[in-house]
């Protein structure tokens, strides 16, 4: 007997998926993605209260097509023949999830019942669907495989990719191997206008996604083996539906037709708010690599594709010609460069199709982060993660008055002419709690290598959600100079560079940056462990400042130091803490201090 197919539907999903939880005893869960270019699986842990970051275990990447497996008798993929996988590809499916499975349950105790399967658009296609689900439910009695509609999978896959923000206001495009999703989201007017009948911002979403049978290695075929007048008609049927999928979703949406209707009256691409894309997949991602491998700034210093963003000029510019050459390219696999050529075509499709582009930012999660999103309560997936304690503090740092008194204090150092909440820096950027944490971390150990260490860990924060490149550059910066920013000659180019990066998006971001560095320093000096009680902070040090503007402004920063913590301090060390700032870039700024003890 054939095992049921099990559909997972917009109606459904919320009954397929299991319920989560915050006093179960286990919050773990694996999750196996088959997708057309390959089979991922991971294990998370959604254990409270930082399930919003859901923290990665383990995971691991089957190099299996099914996609190929499905169309290797048709060089075209036009699919001129019966789509079913071959016994081989049924047998090593069956045996790798079998193998997952007990990594999970044996390895990392995940319960059998939190083992989750999701199969998209190939499983959907095959016509021996059934015998690929008996051979898995013959290694793996207890596993069950969902296949998700196409609206499931544009739900995940969009919630996924855009599990790493808090707020977004733009087109999401995800381009696979058999198909180009689009679809489009305005978290901050849901909630504003949200009703309490009205689905999720998450399923309208999903339900207005456009898909189009133009994934990187369905379209690759073509191009590679149809005929010339096959190409140009599939190009310009790619062309068409682009165009359509956009039109449809300013029908659906008003604040995207009013952005684009907007774009249209200006005269120029430059004076147009323009559109911001989100991008993931595979093939959108291989896209961006290149376009961080040709970045202006150079090594790049972040190596994650994930929330790297470009301007819209930036984006368009590798259609005007690209070629690889026999240069190895860091994020671009021998398959993805043989795609490349697809990949391009569909980029020119929804550039054509689509108003200026103002942003690209290109996207990290996919299925498996969108399931674990949408297990979780909307208050979860709508908090912000950059304010949940990092896996190494305690929780009691992070939350509470003696939190929001360090900030205060630190905050007080800014002039009260500047709107904080507006600039470039760890506050502005919301990134307050999670720089707080690191204040006191590695006390141990000397000044040199933990200057060093806040750059790398910056690039490679465990805990990304939330984290653009842009926040990993001014968080390493401030914490570099929290700790007196003396790097070896290794770290220098990396420092450089993170400064550049940070520069291009405010002139005033690196400024910023080693003046609240100094300042901690200063307040580290004074308190040299988290503090234990409320007040104790500004019982033991307060800042005033004040900005005098000119041709070379100057901020004028007052320390005040109570005389019992100020016993054994050299207050001029206290001054020569913040003597680098100001010296970087040709600064407009100059900062005085002066040091007073008080009773």
């Amino acid at each position: 007997m054939e095992p049921p197919v099990d559909i997972v539907t917009i109606e459904n999903f919320e009954q397929k998926l299991p319920r989560w939880d915050p006093e179960a005893p286990n919050h773990r869960y694996a999750l196996v993605d088959m997708g057309s270019n390959g089979i991922r699986f991971s294990v998370s842990d959604l254990t409270p209260p930082r399930a919003r970051l859901l923290k990665c275990l383990y995971k691991e990447r089957a190099a299996i097509s099914l996609f190929d497996a499905l169309n290797e008798a048709s060089p075209t993929g036009h699919g001129d023949h019966p789509l079913v996988f071959p016994d081989a590809t049924i047998k090593l499916v069956s045996q790798t999830l079998a193998r997952f499975r007990s990594i999970a349950v044996d390895s990392y105790d995940v319960p059998p019942g939190q083992v989750l399967v999701f199969a998209t658009e190939a499983m959907r296609r095959a016509q021996n669907a059934a015998a690929m689900l008996d051979a898995i439910r013959s290694e793996s009695p207890d596993l069950v495989v969902h296949i998700l509609a196409p609206a499931v999978e544009t739900l995940f896959g969009a919630v996924g990719a855009l599990s790493s923000f808090v707020d977004v206001k733009g087109l999401l495009l995800d381009l696979g191997g058999g198909s180009v999703q689009m679809t489009y989201m305005d978290t901050r007017a849901f909630k504003a206008h949200g009703q309490p009948n009205r689905p999720s911002h998450e399923i309208e979403a999903a339900l207005s996604g456009q898909s189009l049978p133009f994934g990187a290695a369905r379209l690759i075929k073509i191009l590679d083996n149809a005929h010339p007048d096959v190409q140009a008609s599939e190009k310009s049927r790619l062309q068409t539906g682009m165009s359509d999928a956009f039109r449809t979703l300013c029908g659906r949406f008003p604040s995207l037709a009013a952005t684009a209707e907007e774009a249209h009256s200006k005269k120029t691409a430059k004076d147009s708010p323009g559109i911001d894309l989100f991008l993931c997949g595979g093939g959108f991602r291989g896209y961006g690599s290149m376009l961080m491998h040709t970045d202006p700034i150079q090594p790049y210093p972040i190596p994650s594709i994930g929330s790297y963003t470009v301007s819209g000029e930036r984006f368009r510019s590798l259609t005007n010609g690209f070629g690889f050459g026999d240069e190895k390219i860091f994020g671009i696999s021998k398959r993805r460069r043989s795609q490349f050529p697809a990949i391009v075509a569909v980029v020119e499709a929804l550039i054509a199709a689509v108003p200026p582009i103002r942003s690209v930012t290109f996207c990290l999660g996919g299925n498996r982060e969108g399931a674990l999103m949408m297990m979780l309560p909307p208050s979860i997936r709508d908090s912000s993660p950059l304010v949940l304690p990092d896996e190494r503090d305690s929780t009691t740092h992070l939350n509470g008055a003696i939190l929001q008194d360090m900030l205060d204090t630190l905050a007080s150092a800014f002039p009260s002419d500047i709107a904080l909440g507006n600039t470039t820096t760890v506050f502005g950027l919301g990134l307050g709690p999670l720089y707080a944490s690191h204040i006191w971390e590695r006390m141990g150990e000397n000044a040199e290598s933990n200057a060093s260490n806040s750059l790398h860990s910056a690039i490679n924060h465990p805990s990304s959600p939330g984290l653009t490149h842009l926040a990993r550059a001014v968080l390493g910066i401030t914490l570099c100079a929290r700790w007196g920013a003396n790097l070896g000659p290794i770290d220098h180019t990396l420092h450089k560079n993170l400064r550049e990066l940070a520069d291009k998006a405010d002139p005033d971001a690196t400024f910023w940056a080693d003046y609240t560095g100094a300042v901690t320093a200063a307040l580290a000096s004074v308190v040299q462990a988290w503090p234990k009680t409320q007040d104790s902070i500004k019982e033991a040090i307060t800042f005033r400042s004040s900005l005098e503007k000119g041709k070379r402004s100057q901020l004028h920063l007052e320390i005040c130091i109570s005389e019992k913590t100020s016993r054994g301090l050299d207050l001029e060390d206290i001054v020569g803490l913040f003597r680098r700032v100001g010296k970087h870039n040709d600064d407009k700024k100059k900062v005085k201090v002066t040091v007073n003890t008080v009773p």
